[in-house]
């Protein structure tokens, strides 16, 4: 079971980087702005609260669509949180000039 369901949860899992943070946040507040105004001038010219409310639903569905799910848009800029995995890390302290270990 667990072969079965770890491609799906490494698709899942969310992984993406700061940068990819800072776009999703840009692109969800651009096509939220768009899909309001886009609902109400369309809502304005048919006179229609109903219409206005399906075409607002829809663009936070879209934008939704785009935002959430982990894109690999996402994650092109990967954090390096650890050295090679051989590597010895020595401890790089100095005090008043001399290196202590």
């Amino acid at each position: 079971m667990d072969n079965l369901l770890a491609p799906i949860q490494d698709v899942l899992e969310g992984q993406i980087d700061f940068h990819g943070q800072r776009l999703a946040e840009l692109l969800s507040t651009i096509l939220l702005i768009l899909s309001g105004a886009i609902s109400f001038i369309i809502g304005y010219i048919y006179k229609d609260i109903h219409l206005t409310l399906w075409v607002g639903l829809g663009g936070t569905l879209f934008t939704a669509l785009v935002v959430i799910p982990p894109w690999p848009l996402y994650n092109q800029n990967p954090e390096r949180w650890l050295g090679t995995p051989g590597a010895r890390a020595e401890p790089k302290v100095f005090v008043d000039g001399v290196k202590v270990t």
